[in-house]
């Protein structure tokens, strides 16, 4: 058996192993790792592209709601300049029913819907316009007193809608009225007789009243 030649020593197993684990180990990282790296990352336990978070979600959302809410009210904006400017005004030619519906003296039921009273006397049956000839105002028909009182600044009229109190320069305006074929009356309020001051009263001319009904 061939002994062992001088000065050479036989490989151990056994001391090699520190020596591959010491390898090992040098390859490690000694400390924190660099700010930034994938390492720095596993590190800390933070993957390397966060997921987005509920508040985030929601701070997204109400941006993309305002943003959608700011062009639609400026696409309303943008749409409405090119539609026409007009009013709508109720339609000032109506049926108020058959003469006969109407008793002697003043009728205010259609007061809210036309602005009109039906007034109606032994001879005649008119239809007064309910605004006072003083600055507009809607006067109020006062059974009690047998007159109409502007509540703005004290005009006083007769039932007939004649002044004879306060600051009212002439009498309220009479509207339009003829009846209709199915013998219905019907009122024009954008037709209207009116008594200026000093001046011949139009209160006469036809289609001022009706009689006879």
């Amino acid at each position: 058996m061939a002994e062992p030649e001088a000065g050479k020593v036989s490989p151990n197993p056994e001391a090699a192993q520190p020596a591959a684990k010491g390898a090992v180990d040098a390859t490690k990282y000694v400390g924190t790792p660099a700010v930034g790296t994938s390492k720095a990352a596993a590190a800390a336990g933070v993957a390397g592209t966060a997921p987005s978070t509920e508040i985030d979600r929601h701070r997204r959302r109400f941006v993309w709601t305002m943003v959608t809410g700011f062009l639609m009210a400026w696409f309303l904006a943008f749409f409405r300049f090119f539609l026409p400017r007009t009013l709508f005004e109720p339609n000032s030619v109506f049926k108020i029913g058959y003469p006969s519906e109407f008793a002697l003296g003043v009728d205010t039921k259609f007061q809210q819907k036309f602005r009109i009273w039906v007034d109606r006397t032994p001879d005649r049956l008119f239809v007064i316009y309910a605004r006072c000839t003083h600055l507009g105002c809607t006067p109020d028909w006062k059974p009690s007193e047998n007159k109409f009182k502007c509540p703005c600044h004290g005009s006083g009229y007769d039932s007939e809608g004649i002044n004879f109190e306060g600051p009212a320069p002439r009498p309220m305006d009479r509207a339009h009225i003829e009846l209709a074929p199915d013998g219905q009356i019907l009122v024009d309020t954008s037709k209207l007789y009116s008594w200026p001051k000093g001046q011949p009263s139009k209160f006469n001319d036809p289609g001022a009243f009706l009689t006879g009904v």
